[in-house]
Parts: C-alpha cells; structure tokens; sequence
C-alpha cells in the first residue's frame, strides 16, 4: 500500500479529482491511502492565518514556515516518509520515469504551494524533492498535486484491471503509445488494420512498435535520443 499525504490550504480542490474513478478504486481496494491535511488548521490565530507578507517587500503573500514545519512534525510522529514533495514550477519536470519511481515508495507527503510560494526555508530544510508538471503558473499546487498522485496510483499493483495496460503507456519506453481501435471494424469505410484482426500476437506486437516509433519520430522525435537504433 502507497499512503500519500497532500499538505494544503485547499483540501476541497482535491476531494473530487481523487475521488473517483481509478484514484476511487484504488482507494477502495486498500491499495491507495490519501489523507488531505488542511494547513490551516496549523495555522494562528481566529483566522488560522498560514501565510504573510513577503521580507523585502513585493506583491504577494507567502506561506509561512511555522505551519508548514508543525504539520509536517505532526504527520512524522507516525510516519517515516521517503519524500517530501514540493509541487512548483521550477522543479524538476514530472515525466513517466519519476512515477515509475515514486510508485515504488510506501509513504510520501505532498505539499502544495499557494499565494506567492513557500518561505524558501522550507524549501532549504524539509523538502527532498521538487516537482512541475509544465513550464506555466497555476494559482495554487494542489491540481499539480492531482496529476502527480494519478500518475502515480494507477501504476501501483492491482488498481487497473488489465495490470499490463500501463506497461503500454506512452513515455514508458520512450516511445509514444501505439493508434487503438475498436468495435465496428468498418465504419463508414474507414476499416481497422487487418493486423490487428489477424489474432498473430507477434504480428500485432511488431506493428505496435513501428506505429509507436512512426508516431514518436513525428510528433516527439526528442524522445528518440533514448531509443536504440532499430
């Protein structure tokens, strides 16, 4: 089992995209543990206030270390963790080998930034990781979050139903999936390979893999650079 705990300011932005679906099975099945922790809830005050104005001056709030250190000393008095993860735009870009990796590790906290950012102490002191799913500014971390935890949760044994599926994801060997078809063969003309109706596992494999590397070589051939020449 995989327990993952997203630190947040707004917990009710992540109840649906992981309450359904494959995050919902995995939930159900015991495979997958998600605990949202409201950060204000650390926070001072009749406010709960978590966050403040920046030293230097400047536009923008900042969430402050205090909350975020008492939250995560609450949660490690139960747990040893083998990440904490920072969600921020300029962190190391989330690619199919980084939830491969993830995917392996029992427990991990997920912090979601807002505001302006994170005291940069945090940064310094508690986070081991820090990720971006793309080179543009969300208003907070917690749809990052989102992606991260779904990229990372249907690869975990037993949550799809077909278990093989995900090893034919794109990027998994650097390659772009395959073009998939499906019932009726024929419609309006337009017919499926015959290779793929042939029921010649080997025929059908070899045809994917071409497919995959015409695709990638069209539309990513900066995946390639991973690829042995074939």
């Amino acid at each position: 089992m995989l327990k993952i705990d997203i630190i947040t300011v707004l917990p009710e932005l992540l109840e649906s995209p992981l309450g359904h679906s494959i995050m919902k099975r995995a939930k159900e099945k015991g495979i997958l543990h998600i605990n949202l922790h409201d950060l204000r809830d650390y926070g001072k005050g009749k406010h709960r206030q978590v966050d403040d104005y920046q030293f230097g001056g400047g536009a923008g709030m900042v969430m402050q270390i205090e909350p975020v250190d008492n939250c995560i000393k609450s949660l490690k008095e139960n747990t040893k963790y083998d990440e904490i993860i920072y969600m921020t735009p300029d962190g190391q870009q989330l690619n199919q080998g980084i939830a491969n990796e993830l995917s392996l590790h029992e427990n991990l906290i997920i912090l979601c930034g807002h505001y302006k950012g994170i005291d940069e102490r945090i940064r310094e002191h508690f986070i081991t990781k820090e990720i971006s799913i793309g080179d543009y500014v969300l208003s907070g971390g917690e749809l990052a979050a989102a992606v991260l935890v779904d990229s990372i949760g249907r690869l975990l044994p037993g949550v799809l139903n077909d278990e093989t599926s995900a090893l034919f994801d794109s990027f998994q060997d650097d390659l772009l999936a395959p073009p998939v078809y499906s019932r009726p063969s024929n419609y309006n003309g337009w017919e499926v390979p015959p290779v793929l109706l042939s029921g010649n596992d080997k025929a059908i494999e070899d045809w994917r893999y071409q497919k995959s590397l015409e695709r990638t070589k069209t539309r990513r051939p900066d995946l390639l650079k991973n690829v042995g020449d074939e």
